[in-house]
């Protein structure tokens, strides 16, 4: 080897070793365009939020404590408790009155006392009863005040408790030792013992206040699968009123469109030949008809969401901020999700938003079917969102917060994750306008919004709860449905009353109902509601009068008193109807925030209805009221159990009080008529089942308040579009270079069940 070649493999040597250095001492980091962005909005709110926060489990243990040591009664842990026993219910915060709460926040005045809402169920007393009791101050309490009279205007009667879960345990067992005594029938129509068969509720429990007799349908239950939509026409009317569980009974019994006194009678029909019965196999898991398993392997993963420089929002104890935006949620373990606080730009929109119930109205030619209304409240809209899975029900990479209830029980329990929030983006532009005409330019913004979400699963239906946040200063509430059906046994007439689904399977139309709370506070406190139409008038054209023309106008008018602000379900309501501040914007309009509803409802329960009464919002898709302390909550979990006389009746805050310049509440009613078909099995689709409402800014900003988005996007036919400064969306390709460590997928949701 000669010098020059020696020279020349030395130069390249040291070439090679300087570029390995180089690649060493840059591996692991990440290039700038891939850090963290630091949030432009930081949150100043300084622990304020924490006025409507959830009780900790810490809270919860302390309150069972004092209640324990304070009442002078004995107390038995609720999930072990029989009628005849005292118990805890439940726990709540107590949401302080609005007017302290605002003084608080508005930096007026003190920190309002931390106060819980306590709910016993005193069954071993000679007048058994229900009572709520408010404890505080915490975190430290040293009273209780009984405020059972204050809210509901008397004692609550004993016989509106929700079933608990040990009183479905026993109701259970009395159904499987009553099963025994039809050994013959259950073999030939189920291939059962009967112990394997799954058993469901309904509700209401009779035709009268003091009822308590409830009808349970019978399933084939194969391990993994939905058992809703597999009836083998065998139902049975249990009593369960009494205290003493051992004078419970079964009293009557239904299959395949006979009724009979008992199971024994059942049995000996069975016997005498004098019964159909339609013999039904045992199938496997993956002959079910429920079966949600997986009929392909999984494929090429789809698209995936993530943030390449971190979300774009914060999140810090009960309260998040985003691009202006700030909330502050919590969830009720009856009424599920709420929303407190809501500003834009600093500026208070919505004072509470919150769902309040949700109703499944049933029709069926079988007992069970027919009856059925559940008020989903009263089994615990938030007590039953469980676990979300990271990557489905929401995106991979949202923020999960976990939520703690005490239900039926003196120990916290923990959803884990059973909330989340996350920015999405919609694929479609907020807004956009291509000129070709004049000027030459493109003008755009994405459609991002912050997403708040929560699902709860209430028996055999999952309800996905929605409230979203736009940069153009609008709120989006929206729930969509899923899971399974409820069917009955297909027999005689079934299918006036639904579609079959299945070889003995009717899908039963039903209705479901949502009712939410909106206590807008536009622009203060003190608002009216003005609505606007249009209409056409005949008017001869000025520049040729001899001929006319239609002329569509603008119909305007406020609306003075409750009875006007109430819109029947189903019927005409003024296209515009908005919450109107007396301040003006720019342009000498009331600052207003619109209310518009998305919605095809099913047909409310007749008024002459015993039980309508208790679901009275249901009347209207839109009823706006003056706030009142005393009417905060439009239903109550005890009218379940006792719609005939019902513990809180929505009606009765429509009193044709004046609604000009007060402090008013939206009560807005969102729903869909499901009659099920094929296509429900295995399971129905959030596709087209999903109902809501908005909440847009009318004249409320002086312009789209989105201009002052970071995300817009301009460039013109001057400009080279392709340009990072000039146009963000050129610098996609090294920011999606930045993909995130994906935390590992696990997931503890069958933990508490």
């Amino acid at each position: 080897m000669n010098m020059k070649t020696a020279l020349i493999l030395l130069v390249l040597a040291l070439a090679t070793i300087f570029a390995l250095v180089c690649v060493l001492l840059t591996r692991g980091r990440a290039p700038s365009t891939c850090q963290h962005q630091a949030l432009e909005q930081e949150d100043t709110n300084d622990g304020q939020s924490l006025v409507f926060a959830d009780l900790s489990p810490e809270e919860m243990v302390t309150v069972v404590r004092y209640l324990q040591g304070n009442l002078g009664v004995q107390l038995v842990d609720a999930s072990r408790a029989k009628p005849s026993d005292n118990c805890i219910a439940s726990l709540d915060v107590q949401i302080p009155a609005k007017a302290e709460v605002l003084r608080f926040l508005d930096g007026e005045g003190a920190r309002p006392h931390r106060e819980a809402l306590a709910v016993l169920y005193f069954g071993n007393q000679p007048d058994p009863n229900i009572t709520e009791y408010v404890v505080g101050p915490l975190p430290t309490p040293t009273y209780h005040q009984d405020v059972t009279v204050q809210k509901y205007g008397g004692k609550v009667p004993y016989y509106r408790r929700p079933v608990t879960s040990k009183e479905y345990v026993d109701i259970n067992a009395l159904i499987q030792r009553e099963l025994g005594n039809a050994p013959h029938f259950l073999s030939a129509c189920c291939e059962s013992n009967g112990s394997d068969l799954a058993i469901l509720t309904t509700a209401p429990r009779g035709f009268k206040s003091g009822d308590r007799a409830t009808w349970f349908v019978l399933f084939q239950n194969v391990a993994g699968t939905g058992y809703y939509l597999s009836p083998v026409g065998l139902e049975v009317l249990v009593e369960h009123k009494d205290r003493d569980i051992s004078r419970w009974q079964l009293h009557q019994v239904f299959y395949n469109g006979q009724y009979f006194a008992s199971m024994w009678d059942l049995e000996d029909a069975f016997m005498a030949d004098l019964l159909e019965v339609i013999r039904i196999k045992k199938p496997d898991a993956e002959a079910m008809l429920g079966s949600m398993r997986p009929r392909r392997p999984p494929g090429s993963p789809g698209p995936l969401q993530y943030e390449p420089q971190g979300a774009r929002y914060s999140v810090r104890d009960n309260r998040v901020t985003f691009q202006g935006w700030s909330i502050t949620f919590g969830m009720n373990p009856n009424s599920g999700p709420r929303l407190f606080d809501i500003r834009y730009r600093g500026k208070r929109i919505v004072y509470e938003l919150s769902l309040q119930e949700a109703v499944a109205l049933y029709g069926s030619n079988c007992p069970a079917g027919m009856s059925t209304r559940y008020l989903d409240g009263s089994f615990g809209i938030g007590r039953f969102a469980y676990e979300l899975v990271r990557g489905l029900d929401c995106p991979y990479t949202a923020t999960y917060v976990d939520r703690h209830y005490l239900v039926e029980s003196e120990t916290p329990k923990t959803n884990q994750n059973s909330l989340c929030i996350f920015e999405h983006d919609a694929a479609l532009p907020l807004r956009r306008h291509f000129s070709d005409s004049q000027s030459l330019y493109y003008g755009g913004l994405r459609k991002n919004t912050l997403v708040i979400r929560a699902i709860s699963t209430l028996i055999n239906y999952d309800y996905i709860w929605d409230f979203m946040f736009h940069s153009s200063g609008a709120v989006e509430v929206r729930v969509h449905a899923t899971g399974y059906i409820s069917s009955s046994f297909l027999h005689g007439q079934g299918t006036d009353y639904g579609n079959r689904v299945g070889p003995h399977t009717l899908g039963t139309m039903h209705f479901h109902h949502i009712h939410y709370k909106v206590d807008l506070d536009v622009d203060g406190q003190l608002n009216s509601l003005e609505t606007q139409d249009m209409g056409y008038e005949l008017v001869k054209a000025p520049w040729s009068m001899h001929n006319t023309i239609e002329r569509p106008y603008l119909r305007r008018e406020r609306l003075e008193t409750e009875d006007e602000a109430a819109f029947l379900l189903n019927t005409p309501m003024p296209r515009y109807l908005s919450f109107a501040s007396p301040n003006p914007n720019k342009w000498g309009h009331p600052r207003s925030y619109r209310i518009q509803i998305t919605s095809f409802p099913g047909e409310h329960l007749p008024t002459s209805s015993s039980m309508e009464r208790s679901i009275s919002w249901g009347r209207y898709q839109l009823a706006v009221t003056r706030r009142k302390e005393e009417e905060p909550a439009s239903t109550s979990i005890y009218n379940q159990n006792d719609p005939w006389t019902p513990t809180v009746a929505f009606a009765d805050f429509i009193n044709n009080e004046t609604i000009t310049n007060e402090d008013l509440v939206a009560w807005i009613t969102v729903g869909f008529l499901h009659i099920p078909h094929a296509e429900d099995v295995p399971n129905t689709v959030t596709v087209g089942n999903s109902v809501g409402f908005f909440l847009r800014p009318y004249n409320y900003f002086d312009e789209d308040s989105s201009v002052d988005s970071p995300d817009s996007v301009y460039f013109s036919s001057e400009q080279e579009a392709g340009v990072c400064e000039a146009n963000p969306l050129a610098c996609l390709a090294p920011v999606a270079a930045c993909v995130p460590s994906l935390p590992p997928f696990c997931y503890s949701g069958f933990l508490n069940l």
